[in-house]
């Protein structure tokens, strides 16, 4: 039977199907030797390519459901490289010999906490698409005078620039001073919703960290810049919120004890934070060449 191109791209790791529709409308692939437009649907023995390069494509069977839960900390930026240079979520991720991670949604440069990874492109398209409504709680430090009836206006809807937006929940969580938490859920992912939202009552963002996307709770135990595997049945918790079939296949030894392990998941964070350190000192260290000027041979 045949499939919509972008579904079977995303299922060979290539990334989420709003990022293969994305590619395929950019002319960037092609099925049989000839150019894909979006609609597409290709049948299983098709010949796919992406940017000349031959996808191997994979069947369900053929793909491992996995997912990682990463802690991002403040100053890494969410794509696979930056032009700036700075160091990208991506690097600090296991190597797979097949396929690639695949990021469900984004954080901020000033944004830390809980980002998921996947390497499934659909269920990555499903975590993110607003009709599964899954709910995502931040834990917010505000700068500012908060009353009840600012906290009234943010759960009723502030209009933005690009439409209204409001928290489905906020919660009171402490603070001394100027400075106070506030816990709040939201089920989409607007582009610096939650800080948009805060800011539009003339208050100040002063620290932002996500706590929890769907049923996957940041775990305490996970030092800042370390992941961690999802055991299978955590996995299949995330695929019955999107209407997926369960995986039953995991990468994880289940004779071992998968707990956390928070001193070798902070040696391993700091190691893979030096690596990351050294590749760009490296990087931004390399001289620029410039290209020296002909001489003019003389005459004679």
């Amino acid at each position: 039977m045949s499939e919509k191109l972008q579904k079977v791209l995303a299922r060979s790791g290539l990334g989420s199907r709003r990022e293969m529709e994305q590619v395929i409308s950019a002319g960037r692939v092609s099925v049989d030797g000839s150019t894909a437009k979006l609609g597409d649907r290709v049948e299983d023995d098709a010949v796919l390519r992406l940017d000349g390069n031959i996808v191997q494509t994979r069947s369900d069977s053929d793909t491992i459901c996995r997912v990682i839960a990463y802690h991002k900390p403040e100053g890494e930026v969410c794509s696979r490289k930056d032009p700036e240079g700075r160091p990208t979520v991506f690097e600090r991720l296991p190597k797979l010999s097949i396929g690639r991670w695949i990021a469900v949604g984004r954080l901020d440069l000033n944004t830390s906490g809980l980002l998921l990874f996947t390497t499934d492109g659909e269920l990555a398209s499903r975590l993110m698409h607003p009709s599964y409504e899954l709910e995502r709680e931040y834990a917010v430090r505000i700068f500012g005078a908060v009353d009840d009836a600012m906290i009234k206006r943010l759960k009723q809807g502030v209009m933005l620039e690009d439409g209204l937006a409001s928290f489905d929940t906020i919660h009171a969580a402490g603070g001394e001073g100027a400075n106070k938490w506030f816990h709040v859920t939201l089920h989409e992912g607007k582009h610096r919703e939650v800080r948009r939202l805060w800011e539009s009552q003339d208050v100040t963002v002063s620290r932002l960290i996500r706590v929890r996307y769907g049923n996957t709770v940041l775990s305490k135990k996970l030092p800042h810049g370390a992941w961690l595997e999802l055991p299978l049945e955590d996995v299949n918790v995330l695929r019955d919120s999107v209407q997926l079939q369960h995986e039953t296949r995991t990468m994880l030894d289940m004779t071992k004890d998968n707990k956390v392990n928070t001193h070798r998941l902070r040696r391993t964070a700091q190691k893979s934070r030096a690596r990351q350190l050294q590749r760009h000192k490296a990087t931004s260290a390399k001289p620029k060449t410039k290209q020296q000027p002909k001489r003019r041979q003389g005459r004679g």
